[in-house]
């Protein structure tokens, strides 16, 4: 049949369409030499002659395993990651490194061992983000030449011997302690300042300090279950004496 040929024809030419979806770029291959990226869409791919490797652009979360790594103080801990990349360049991604996810993990793990051994335990735990933003910018640099680009490395968890964490437990123990004991120094400080001053304040005024002694006295006596001990100041007592003397 005349039609046999175009029926060929077609079956071939629908056998050799490959789909690149959006977050895809194709890398192609013809005769076995790199020969382009092919974007988004139906693209041609001849049999026999060609191929193409697709590579998933967008940006991947790995989950760096947990390490065990020695502190620049010499404290054993382990320390576990993530990682956040994208390819930049899909070409080289190919062609460069045999298998980018795996290299990736790999040197992952090297430099965030490398790091935690550059920094001692306190600045491990107090400044988290300064060693993850170590460990990104080494990555980052190493994969250049791969076409990844890291985007963010986050420390998720850092495990500590179990002697190591009593000690710190009892170090923040003893500062809590530290701090409330201040605070209370402060507080007497404070109180002793505003005592001196109603002090002064009553000396200057005369009769004030008896007026307080009175209002003292009826606040304690509106409570009948309090027992009141009234103490009578000297400068009544010396009134009374001066008066017997005129006598």
């Amino acid at each position: 049949m005349w039609w046999y040929p175009l029926v060929v024809i077609v079956v071939l030419f629908l056998a050799s369409l490959r789909q690149v979806n959006q977050y895809q770029r194709g890398v192609m291959f013809t005769m076995g030499r790199f020969t382009g990226i092919k974007e988004p869409g139906w693209r041609v791919v001849v049999p026999i002659f060609q191929s193409m490797a697709k590579v998933d652009m967008r940006v991947k979360a790995v989950d760096v395993p947990d390490q065990k790594a020695i502190t620049k103080d010499n404290i054993a801990v382990g320390v576990n990651a993530v990682i956040y990349y994208n390819v930049a360049d899909a070409g080289k991604a190919v062609l460069e490194v045999e298998n980018f996810y795996y290299a990736v993990s790999q040197l992952a793990q090297t430099t965030m061992r490398n790091a935690v051994g550059e920094v001692e335990l306190d600045e491990l735990l107090s400044a988290r983000d300064k060693v993850s933003e170590r460990i990104r910018a080494v990555v980052d640099a190493a994969t250049d030449p791969w076409g990844i680009k890291v985007d963010n490395v986050e420390l998720k968890d850092i495990q500590l011997p179990e002697n190591m964490e009593r000690t710190i437990a009892k170090q923040a123990e003893a500062e809590r302690e530290r701090r409330a004991v201040i605070i209370q120094s402060e507080g007497e400080v404070v109180a002793a300042g505003n005592m001196a001053k109603a002090a002064a304040i009553l000396a200057q005024s005369p009769g004030a300090l008896h007026l307080r002694t009175l209002n003292t006295i009826n606040d304690v006596s509106s409570d009948q279950s309090n027992t009141v001990i009234f103490a009578v100041p000297l400068e009544v007592l010396r009134a009374f004496e001066t008066g017997k003397k005129k006598e």
